[in-house]
């Protein structure tokens, strides 16, 4: 998620009309923009890939197991491209400089890559997999849902301002991965959607999440590469291709779980400390 610092964007006045540019410098892409946008068609692309591959071979009764499985991974690739594009604009607008569009431009990609793609992804689960008319229609109101949680996180994010170093509940990358492992993981109906409102209300909640930073954007990178891998092998069906896959994504339904858990285990241990320290003090104030 592209953060514009606003020591940057005031470094990068708008230029004087020396220039001889008509175009009005808000209209003007930066580097950073065109990884955004990048983000973008491949948010686009997964909702493509999942439609023509997955959806209407089985609404045509066409259906080719290898086919499905290619492009359910190709469009679980396309969002974890989507994902590396969003880690690389906000490192980029930082280093160079960032649009007076760059923020509107992030938001509006999040929503396509992070919030309509696993939405999507849900949905077509829900009429792939459910068997039921009533579990497709669960399956739609849990995707929706799923869909609002990333409108009203990314609406939070432009609007609240917080201590730098971290996100308030779960960034919406990482939550539409984890809601799209879970439906990789092919689990009965009642537990996935019930994991699939739990990882909703994760990216609504107050939970702190450490922003990808140094080594931390480093290890979210390799396991972004290494996710990609898991996926290629499991589409062309290579030996141990599926066993790859629900350790990649039990890993990753792991990490979503485990993080809050984390995070509310500190918050309580600081809790606890401020009210020893607080006790402390009064005692040594009450002492002669």
């Amino acid at each position: 998620m592209t953060v514009i610092d606003p020591e940057t964007q005031a470094g990068w006045a708008p230029e004087s009309e020396e220039d001889g540019d008509d175009m009005p410098l808000s209209t003007r892409l930066s580097i950073a923009d065109t990884l955004t946008l990048g983000n973008a068609i491949c948010g686009f692309m997964a909702v493509y890939f999942t439609t023509t591959g997955v959806l209407i071979p089985h609404l045509t009764g066409t259906e080719d197991g290898g086919m499905a499985r290619h492009s359910a991974a190709v469009a679980v690739i396309l969002m974890l491209m989507a994902s590396v594009f969003d880690l690389f604009d906000g490192l980029v607008a930082r280093k160079l400089r960032a649009s007076a569009m760059g923020a509107e431009l992030d938001n509006l990609s999040d929503l396509i890559s992070f919030g309509l793609a696993p939405a999507y992804f849900v949905v077509t689960w829900g009429m792939v997999a459910s068997g039921t008319d009533a579990n497709q229609r669960v399956s739609v109101v849990a995707a929706v849902v799923v869909l609002l949680a990333v409108v009203l996180r990314l609406a939070r994010f432009s609007c609240v301002t917080l201590r730098d170093g971290i996100f308030q509940g779960m960034p919406s990358p990482f939550g539409a991965l984890t809601v799209v492992a879970i439906v990789l993981l092919e689990l009965p109906f009642l537990p996935t959607l019930l994991a699939i409102i739990g990882v909703a209300w994760l990216m609504v909640s107050r939970v702190e999440y450490p922003k990808p930073r140094g080594r931390l954007a480093v290890a979210m990178l390799s396991w972004i590469v290494l996710s990609m891998g898991m996926l290629a092998a499991w589409a062309l069906d290579a030996p141990g291709g599926q066993l790859l896959l629900w350790t990649g994504c039990s890993l990753q339904v792991v990490l979503g779980a485990m993080i809050p858990l984390f995070a509310t285990a500190r918050r309580v241990n600081t809790f606890r400390d401020n009210r020893r320290e607080s006790r402390a003090e009064g005692r040594a104030a009450q002492l002669p």
